[in-house]
């Protein structure tokens, strides 16, 4: 497994908190952050499975 797939990963779950958070305590900026995270850790996530395809993994 590629470390951009873990990364991605890591990043999403973090984000996935943030927006919760930003839900919970009614902060928009905490929210926007963690949804812009999530993505961002989508990406890196499809990055790291594109890397494992070309290496036959």
């Amino acid at each position: 497994m590629d470390k951009d797939r873990i990364k991605g990963s890591v990043r999403q779950a973090k984000g996935t908190l943030k927006e919760v958070l930003g839900k919970v305590a009614g902060d928009a900026k905490l929210e926007a952050e963690g949804k812009s995270d999530k993505i961002a850790g989508k990406a890196q996530n499809a990055v790291g499975g594109l890397k494992d395809t070309l290496r036959g993994k």
